[in-house]
């Protein structure tokens, strides 16, 4: 049984720093981070054993520091975070920052803003919050639902499947073929590759393993994406997950992994995987990287 890692999987840098600006500041004085830095159980889990507090609301709060995720947040709650006299610290990723300027240059410059990724998240609440009005889609039928407007900006949430922004941005188009629409492409490069690659691998293996956390978006299109070129597809957390009736039969299993997945928890998957395999060709499992 031969192993394949993607060409491109794992964190990205703007995970590792936000991870490493969280363990800089826990170490210097009581920090609170407000939400999940990154949506990766092992990683929290990681963070709040090392003595750094993690609640979801601001009047939670009990240290005079406070994290904002990655993921971002408005200037209204940053605005508010202040008025409390908190210690903002910013762990945002830089990528996402240049989302929050797109989606304000649209609004300058007069396009009601149309933002395409997943209701709710977090994320997408950064993005929104300090507009008035604004719409989020998800999927067709949000199209359906959008009210004519003659001129419409969109932008994405960064972990979106590029393929899927591309989609709803036709429908658009054709939805309101008289309005002016603007398009500002905000997935971010690191989702980008991880997609693309993910694709390379499913269409080389007969077993695909996605390894990140269960509430992360970007580790769940990766699921969705390998799926789609007809890998048996399974998501895991960690090792404990994987299951040894996955992978009889199977000849290339691929491994890929979101942007908040740490390495050593990748390393340790591909470790049982190999454990699986030993039994039925002793001595000759291969494990092959591909490297960028």
């Amino acid at each position: 049984m031969n192993i394949v890692r993607a060409r491109h999987l794992g964190m990205c840098f703007g995970v590792r720093d936000a991870i490493a600006l969280a363990f800089e500041h826990g170490e210097a004085r009581p920090l609170t981070i407000l939400g999940d830095l990154v949506h990766n159980a092992t990683v929290s889990a990681a963070l709040q054993a090392s003595g750094i507090a993690v609640t979801r609301e601001i009047g939670d709060v009990k240290t005079h520091a406070v994290m904002v995720t990655a993921h971002g947040a408005s200037d209204r709650r940053l605005a508010t975070m202040r008025a409390r006299g908190l210690d903002v610290v910013e762990a945002t990723c830089p990528l996402v920052r240049v989302a929050h300027q797109a989606v304000m240059a649209l609004v300058r410059d007069g396009f009601h803003p149309v933002l395409i990724g997943q209701h709710g998240h977090v994320e997408v609440r950064g993005l929104t919050e300090d507009l008035d009005a604004f719409d989020v889609i998800q999927d067709e039928t949000d199209v359906q639902n959008l009210c004519p407007r003659p001129r419409i900006g969109i932008a994405a949430q960064t972990t979106q499947p590029t393929a899927k922004v591309q989609h709803l941005v036709a429908l658009v188009r054709q939805r309101f073929p008289a309005s002016e629409i603007q398009f500002i492409d905000t997935v971010c490069q690191p989702t980008k590759q991880r997609q693309q690659a993910a694709r390379d691998l499913a269409r080389q293996c007969d077993t695909v393993v996605v390894v990140g956390g269960a509430d992360s978006n970007n580790t769940r299109e990766l699921v969705h994406t390998c799926g789609a070129y007809g890998a048996h597809v399974y998501h895991v957390q960690t090792e404990a997950d994987l299951r040894f009736e996955w992978f009889l039969g199977a000849e290339t299993v691929g491994i890929t992994a979101g942007t908040s997945t740490p390495d050593n928890v990748v390393d340790r998957v591909e470790q049982r995987i190999r454990e699986y395999a030993a039994p039925r060709m002793p001595g000759t499992s291969t494990v092959l990287r591909m490297n960028p």
